[in-house]
């Protein structure tokens, strides 16, 4: 199977990391594209056929300027970190109708030392994460099955690093799944160590995690009314 990404990609974005200003990066534009965004883009292309078995709904758009891919470029407008690029470059494989309701996603990662999968909702607006919140109270069953079920967590991580320090308010404090409720993020994820970033086994492992992710993005999905 074909290779997407080199231990050139990781040079180039180490080199960013130390450099990262608008003269270095033009002066190293040419290896971005050819190790970076490059291959992202045709993995991105690649990926096309195993996301649509999981989902008609959701798109892998290889495309320049508003597909999946984010943009290198920071946006420093309201950021106290004036740093002008990301040292790292991912993409969103997004549902169809993202533009008119927030909607989970998943999310591919490309760092060197922290490539990872992921799929859910990040830092939802307060209107979604009470629907998602109250969908659970009405659906617990589903939810630990799409969530806590040993086979998806022996494979994915639930992203704890943003919990609220009680339970949100209008909430009962008795409920069985207590700890999900705290949740501000609504997102899983697996780390991918740089080897099989670099490997021929990339697409097919994405791929894997993408059908493993499915159950828990069905199930945001159907908390916000989405089709999936």
């Amino acid at each position: 199977m074909a290779t997407y990404f080199s231990d050139a990609s990781f040079k180039f974005l180490r080199g960013l990391a130390r450099n990262n200003e608008r003269a270095w990066f033009l002066a190293h534009k040419a290896d971005y594209e050819a190790h970076v965004r490059g291959p992202f883009l045709s993995l991105l292309t690649d990926l096309q056929p195993a996301l649509a078995q999981v989902s008609e709904h959701y798109r892998s758009e290889p495309k320049g300027n508003g597909g999946s891919l984010f943009r290198i470029h920071r946006d420093t407008r309201f950021a106290n970190d004036k740093t002008p690029y990301k040292n790292w470059q991912g993409a969103r494989l997004f549902h169809a109708r993202n533009k008119q309701v927030e909607a989970p996603a998943f999310y591919l990662h490309l760092q060197p030392g922290n490539c990872f999968v992921a799929a859910g909702v990040w830092h939802p607006q307060p209107e979604t994460l009470r629907r998602i919140r109250h969908f659970i109270i009405d659906n617990p069953g589903s939810w630990k099955a799409a969530a806590h079920g040993a086979s998806f967590r022996r494979r994915f991580d639930l992203d704890d690093d943003e919990m609220l320090t009680r339970m949100p308010r209008g909430f009962p404090q008795d409920f069985e799944l207590a700890d999900d409720l705290r949740r501000k993020n609504f997102a899983a994820f697996r780390a991918i160590d740089d080897a099989t970033m670099t490997g021929t086994r990339l697409r097919k492992t994405i791929e894997t995690d993408l059908a493993g992710l499915a159950p828990f993005v069905d199930y945001l999905c159907a908390a916000l009314d989405l089709e999936f």
